[in-house]
């Protein structure tokens, strides 16, 4: 039995910290401390709680059956108890400090992040943020291994220990280099619907940092027989788009992102022959944050900046 009276509760930080990083190193980094002494915590925490914890595989640290079942209820309670603390401070921007690191992919480094530069650089000068790109295919360890603050991706399913908040809605544009061979010859112009074998017929450069050579654009065509022609992938919307402008290629792009970069990257922008379903947007963040005076800030800060986005559409 554990005798909770003189269990050292600094310990319960360093299992949740060692919990969510798999590493001594890394867990040192989060709390502040030494890799030598989140090691010798370690021992402390297991003869304390009469149980290894963790099992070296490679170079991480494997969490045994006994520190699975706690991980849960001891991060609930260390975050119960660091709202009840930190609850009423007041948070002044004007004098914040605080850095807050967003993941998402490029499209934020277009359509967020230079007005969100000036607003902090009036608002909060002393604040830093930074945007770092998403992990593919898993938001959850965005959030709970490379220490992000927030991230904003495509409404989905998440653990009950994320948050989030509905952002806007994201509709599509097909876009094309101003002057495209093809479409110029069938006296297409920007706002018209490209006809759907030329659509199909054309090359495509589709967004996608895993390299897939599917999207939803694609299980759009399929539902009317339809396939198209995907000869590039990229994993950034930046090299979507010039690929495109240097090309008779075409993309698809968030309609948002094709209006904001058309006129400078020397793109038309046309209506897909078929309906591609809007795209919900949200903000997901740990629950750890929710009350957090700086992060709420931030929070609410990032909603006002992307609420325009919600009306641009055709």
């Amino acid at each position: 039995m554990i005798n909770f009276a003189t269990l050292d509760l600094n310990l319960l930080r360093i299992l949740d910290a060692l919990l969510i990083e798999g590493s001594t190193t890394r867990a040192g980094q989060r709390v502040g401390l030494s890799q030598p002494a989140i090691s010798a915590a370690l021992g402390r925490l297991r003869h304390a709680l009469n149980d290894d914890l963790f099992l070296r595989r490679g170079n991480r640290l494997d969490p045994t059956e006994y520190a699975r079942q706690i991980e849960e209820p001891l991060r609930l309670a260390l975050e119960q108890l660091e709202s009840a603390l930190t609850g009423p401070l007041q948070f002044d921007p004007t004098v914040a400090t605080d850095t807050f690191k967003l993941s998402g992919s490029d499209f934020f480094a277009e359509m967020l992040m230079p007005r969100l530069a000036d607003t902090v650089y009036r608002r909060a000068p002393y604040m830093r943020v930074q945007l770092v790109d998403l992990v593919p295919d898993s938001y959850v360890d965005t959030l709970e291994r490379y220490s992000v603050d927030a991230a904003l991706i495509p409404d989905t399913d998440v653990p009950d220990w994320i948050e989030k908040r509905p952002l806007f809605l994201s509709g599509w544009a097909v876009v094309a280099r101003t002057g495209n061979r093809r479409l110029a010859s069938l006296g297409l112009q920007s706002g018209d619907t490209i006809p759907i074998d030329t659509f199909c017929d054309m090359g495509h450069v589709l967004f996608s940092p895993e390299g897939n050579l599917r999207a939803m654009g694609d299980a759009a065509l399929s539902k009317v027989g339809r396939e198209r022609r995907v000869v590039m992938t990229m994993p950034v919307f930046s090299g979507v788009y010039r690929a495109v402008s240097e090309s008779e290629l075409i993309a698809i792009l968030p309609i948002q992102l094709a209006q904001a970069v058309a006129p400078y990257a020397g793109l038309t922008v046309y209506k897909a022959p078929i309906e591609i379903p809007t795209v919900q947007i949200v903000m997901i963040w740990h629950r750890r944050y929710s009350n957090s005076p700086a992060h709420v800030w931030v929070r609410d800060l990032i909603a006002e900046l992307l609420a325009p986005l919600d009306a641009m559409h055709w």
